[in-house]
């Protein structure tokens, strides 16, 4: 018989340092723990795995779990314990079991239904409950915590922040929503996303405390407040220098604003988002997302519309609040360094970050010790220039190049072979966040096209251009290319395709930047389960309502034909549009004449994208640029699909 202490919160380390990984927890029967200890300050609780129908199985077959005090204390029987036994304790506390954990978590499918009104505390009386549980309430305060809220650029300014403070020395931690393809990516710490053997462990610790705390009026907490739980969690464990919070939904009565002591606050650009909980005017959108200033406590914003500036400067002053008003990064302030992050409006993000990181240096009193206070208002650090060069965020302004077409063999020995399918990725679904990806998209769609490569194969890091992308010397001949823009989208039932179709329509138009053709697919991702990476993406999925996707359908042939055309094409495995749909551009489509029509409706995403592979793939001179945009998790569907 071996006793396994499994407290499992460390210090910096965590196990990773002390250098026990889960496998070795798991695996007691096969290896010696004997007198292994963990350094912990909390207790990794078990108690809550009793809901597991695999636990009770897994006791039945010689593990027993007994709880002492602060410690839990598991013992295996070497000789009892079976191979399938094993497999069984490992499926218990795998990356998919705590998945099923979070999805039980999801108490609506659409966010802005109705809370209980009628619970006895509020939404943010039970996060200090539930922080009270972990015992972290004053271990808060050491994070120094950036919190930002905003309509867009919120998770933008957040990256920015994270990667000029690591860069000028600090240990980061930074926590965005939503994820795009793995809930993991929600947890950076030190610009990475944490790891899954750190994840599961921080997990199940609090999973298992707040299990055993649980009562009618106090509940498990539903999903987002539970990660953000798992965020300050981790954080606090991982005793990072910096906290970056990025804000959920409004601000005011947003989980993350559990937040009593910030160091620095920033809003980002307002607009109209969330209208059915935030409110149907600027002024009340801006008077949720002032609801995170805290007395006294410095704030930033980037300049607003007047009806949202007034209420922010309303708000501050009623907190005593120093609220400044910053202005867009220059490029002349970057001194020649291109921004990471694409397109213009990412100036006014990086603004926001810069005055952020500067406000949080001089409050902890680093901006002397690191930069000696001789560096003038006007230029920025190397180390801020770092970061901003550096900073990554999947999903907004991102391109990416699908080498799928053939193998790698043959793309390095005949890229003629093959078309070119190039996907521009940009999660907006606001007016203005459209607006600045219509602009983005607009921009560089005419530009050189830049492939990814291996700086271990360039020369001179001048030749790589900053977003990591180079110029192909062999690239084909311009003259013989035909390209086609082509948008891929979809959106929330929530958003009116009235009015973020027509403004991308529009701006992309007057830049000469016309789709050819536009294409409606359902997401995969659902609102009642949360999905590892890993997950297995099924080609065809005929059980999708697609009634949604036929009206956003009707919306586009209207913007193009000035009238419904009444298309209603639902397409099935065996009819896919044939080759010359991508042919004919706006110009030539009227479906009253017999012509193909300027859009389809797809039936899956994964089958939509199949469909453009092939399209590449069997047309040499054919270059797909292909706008994915409309919803953040339509982006993360494809990315998945490209990456798997």
């Amino acid at each position: 018989m071996m006793l396994v202490h499994s407290n499992i919160y460390t210090r910096r380390g965590l196990i990773g340092t002390a250098g026990y990984g889960r496998r070795e927890l798991l695996h007691a029967d096969r290896v010696t723990l004997e007198n292994r200890y963990f350094s912990t300050s909390n207790a990794f609780d078990l108690t809550g795995l009793k809901a597991f129908p695999s636990f009770d199985k897994i006791q039945q077959k010689g593990l027993q779990y007994a709880n002492m005090s602060s410690q839990t204390v598991i013992t295996a029987n070497s000789s009892s314990l079976s191979s399938e036994s094993m497999q069984e304790w490992e499926s218990a506390f795998s990356y998919e079991a705590a998945m099923e954990a979070l999805s039980s978590l999801i108490t609506r499918k659409k966010r802005g239904a109705n809370s209980n009104k009628d619970a006895k505390y509020t939404k943010l009386e039970r996060m200090s409950m539930y922080i009270q549980i972990l015992g972290i309430k004053e271990q808060i305060v050491d994070l120094n915590i950036i919190h930002v809220a905003g309509t867009k650029g919120k998770g933008s300014t957040c990256t920015f922040c994270e990667a000029i403070l690591r860069e000028s020395g600090f240990k980061t931690g930074l926590f965005t929503s939503p994820h795009l393809i793995d809930v993991k990516e929600r947890f950076r710490l030190n610009g990475l996303e944490i790891s899954e053997e750190r994840f599961l462990l921080y997990f199940w610790g609090c999973w298992n405390q707040f299990k055993e705390k649980v009562t009618e009026d106090l509940p498990m907490p539903p999903l987002f407040q539970f990660l953000t739980l798992l965020g300050l969690k981790i954080f606090v464990s991982e005793k990072v220098d910096v906290a970056i919070i990025e804000v959920g939904l409004g601000g005011k009565n947003d989980s993350t604003n559990v937040i009593q002591n910030p160091v620095v606050c920033g809003i980002a650009s307002l607009g109209f988002d969330h209208t059915d909980i935030l409110g149907d005017t600027l002024e009340k959108i801006a008077w949720h997302k002032a609801g995170i200033f805290k007395p006294q406590v410095p704030a930033f914003t980037v300049p607003q519309l007047p009806e949202a500036i007034d209420v922010l400067k309303q708000r501050a002053q009623e907190l005593e609040v120093p609220l400044q008003e910053v202005e867009p990064l220059t490029y002349k302030r970057l001194n020649g360094v291109k921004l990471s992050l694409s397109g213009d409006h990412q100036l006014v993000n990086a603004g926001l970050a810069v005055s952020l990181c500067k406000s949080w240096l001089n409050t902890t009193r680093n901006w002397e010790k690191l930069f000696q206070n001789d560096i003038a208002d006007d230029i920025l650090p190397e180390a801020f220039l770092r970061g901003l060069s550096t900073a990554h965020l999947s999903g907004r302004a991102q391109i990416y190049h699908d080498s799928s077409l053939g193998s790698s063999n043959e793309l390095e020995t005949d890229k003629s072979r093959f078309g070119e399918l190039i996907f521009y990725l940009d999660g907006a679904h606001s007016p203005e966040s459209m607006d600045a990806c219509a602009k983005w998209f607009s921009n560089v769609v005419h530009e050189k096209i830049r492939r990814p490569v291996s700086f271990s194969k360039v020369g001179k890091m001048e030749e790589v251009y900053s977003n990591g992308y180079i110029q192909d010397s062999n690239e084909k001949e311009e003259s013989n290319i035909i390209s086609k823009r082509i948008l891929l989208f979809n959106c929330m039932e929530v958003r009116d395709p009235e009015i973020i179709l027509p403004r991308l329509v529009e701006i992309c138009a007057s830049s000469g930047s016309d789709f050819s053709k536009a294409i409606f697919v359902p997401s995969i991702s659902t609102y009642s389960k949360v999905t590892s990476g890993a997950s297995d993406i099924p080609l065809f999925i005929p059980s999708k309502d697609l009634a949604w996707q036929f009206k956003l359908q009707r919306v586009w042939e209207r913007l193009i034909h000035g009238r419904d055309t009444g298309l209603s094409n639902n397409l099935t495995m065996g009819n896919l549009p044939p080759p010359e749909f991508l042919y004919d551009d706006i110009s030539h489509c009227n479906p009253e004449n017999g012509k193909l029509s300027c859009s389809a409706v797809f039936p899956s995403l994964p089958l939509a994208v199949s469909w453009l592979r092939n399209s590449a793939r069997d047309n040499p001179k054919l270059r797909l640029q292909v706008l994915v945009t409309g919803s953040l998790h339509l982006v993360g569907d494809v990315l998945k699909l490209l990456k798997r």
